[in-house]
């Protein structure tokens, strides 16, 4: 019991923290993605502009909450959640930033990117 499919033994808890973070990044971008979708006939400077800056905050949002579980359920660690949002938050943010220039849309895939990276660092490094 508890090995994978091709039985080389169990898979790491670090593969599964970060499928877990890597999960839950992507839901909350998703979530972001539908208020945005839903705020764009607000047709608000104000509205626009801070929509556009809760992309990194909730996708990052989204990262912390997936390694947190993903902690809780590989190694039964009560991490606080704000430990786990820094790392993610920062990444989500320069991602965000170093494809803005190219689309805005397509911060997602430096959002996605940075913070698969970020997180696999931080659990390597702790």
């Amino acid at each position: 019991m508890g090995d994978n499919a091709s039985g080389r033994g169990p898979v790491k808890p670090v593969v599964v923290r970060v499928a877990l973070s890597s999960l839950g990044g992507g839901l909350f971008y998703l979530g972001w993605l539908a208020l945005f979708l839903l705020s764009v006939d607000w047709e608000s400077a104000f509205w626009d502009t801070a929509v556009w800056f809760l992309a990194p905050v909730l996708t990052a949002a989204g990262f912390a909450a997936g390694l947190a579980l993903g902690r809780r359920l590989t190694a039964g660690e009560r991490t606080p959640f704000w430990r786990l949002y820094l790392w993610p938050l920062v990444a989500c943010a320069v991602g965000a930033g170093a494809v803005f220039a190219f689309g805005p849309m397509l911060i997602v895939f430096g959002m996605l990117a940075a913070g698969v990276a970020s997180v696999t660092l931080r659990e390597v490094l702790d």
